[in-house]
Formats: structure tokens, sequence, C-alpha cells
């Protein structure tokens, strides 16, 4: 298996409302989406889909409890100030803030919000990471 990541699926209980949360953010879906059934967002080299609960859950043989999932999602940036931008945009869209922008003990700086089916998302800056021009991440 290559190291690598193509596909990452939200279960999501209003699959309209959640298209209108994550276009507010600036996301624009693809003409690949099935309408009323899946929408598929570009994002950098992989796709984030927004499908129903119940039927990721079924198609990934798995109990949904309703709950954290035990995954957070995050998004690197190129400045304090795009954090609290992305952040201020989430809440603006309806997701509540988990964790206002700050420094952290790492030598960064982010925040959190979670989106309107509670999927935590973290914005950050990392200085020990390159940031390609394409938003891309570069650990070494």
């Amino acid at each position: 298996m290559q190291q690598r990541v193509s596909l990452i699926t939200l279960g999501v209980t209003d699959l309209a409302r959640s298209i209108a949360f994550y276009e507010a953010l600036g996301w624009r879906a693809s003409s690949k989406s099935v309408a009323g059934e899946v929408a598929f967002f570009q994002a950098g080299g992989m796709v984030v889909a927004l499908w129903g609960r119940a039927s990721l859950a079924a198609d990934s043989a798995v109990t949904d409890t309703g709950g954290w999932g035990g995954v957070t999602l995050a998004q690197n940036v190129a400045s304090v100030e795009e954090v609290d931008e992305l952040l201020a945009r989430a809440e603006a869209a309806g997701a509540t803030i988990g964790r206002p922008g700050a420094p952290t003990e790492w030598g960064g700086y982010s925040g959190l919000f979670l989106d309107l089916d509670g999927h935590p998302w973290e914005i950050a800056v990392n200085p020990d990471w390159t940031l390609r021009d394409d938003g891309g991440v570069e650990l070494e």
C-alpha cells in the first residue's frame, strides 16, 4: 500500500445543509457529485466527500454510535491572520468554534471549528512544515 490518502468521506445528517456550509467556506462541489446522494470536493491532491451518515456506516461495516469517530481533519495555512479569518468564516457559516486561534506549545498557531455535523477541523500555521504554493505540506 502506498503512503497516501485519496479520499476522506464525512458522514452528514443533512447533505444539502452540509454542502451549503462548505460552499460558504469557499469550497466548490465537483460536477462528479450525485445530486441528493453524495458531494465531492477536490481538496488539493485528494477528495473530500459528504455522504449520509447511515449510508456511510453501512458501507464501512460499522455501527454509527452518533459520537466523535476519533478523527480530526486539519488544514495548514500561511499566516496567523489566515487562521483567524477562516475560523471567523466558518463561524459565520454556522460552525461552532471549539478552540479559538492561539499560539501552540509546539511553536505554531491554531484554532479549531466543528462543522454542522460535529466534524472537527483544525486550522493551523506550523513553522516546522513547508507549505507549498498548492496548499500541500512537506515534512522533509
